[in-house]
């Protein structure tokens, strides 16, 4: 039950940050970019 909460929060937060579908696309591609350039140092490094 507590995880459904949390959740509904962290989605509430999210959408409450941006209020057009293009914020949400753009949202999700800085998540994108940001998970990229974690792997291409962790590549770097190996």
């Amino acid at each position: 039950m507590k995880k459904i909460i949390a959740g509904s929060l962290v989605m509430l937060f999210v959408l409450t940050g941006c209020n057009t579908v293009a914020g949400v696309g753009k949202d999700v591609s800085k998540v994108g970019d940001a998970v990229t350039n974690s792997a291409d140092k962790t590549a770097d490094k190996l």
